[in-house]
């Protein structure tokens, strides 16, 4: 896992960049968008392990 960390202020530009991004690729293919964003983010990350525990994470209450 890396020591670098997103502000409360780097998480509320992310949040909005989303958000926009979900607008604009409507509602026909949200779906779609976020998982292609997912797998981008996965490369990235470069860490399936760490991967698999994010979307645990985000699984929960939803």
């Amino acid at each position: 896992m890396t020591d670098k960390a997103l502000s409360i202020g780097g998480l509320e530009t992310v949040y909005d960049a989303l958000a926009t991004a979900i607008d604009q690729a409507g509602a026909d293919k949200a779906q779609l968008f976020l998982v292609k964003l997912a797998l981008l983010n996965a490369k990235a990350l470069a860490d399936d392990k760490l991967f698999q525990q994010q979307i645990s994470v985000a699984l929960q209450d939803l």
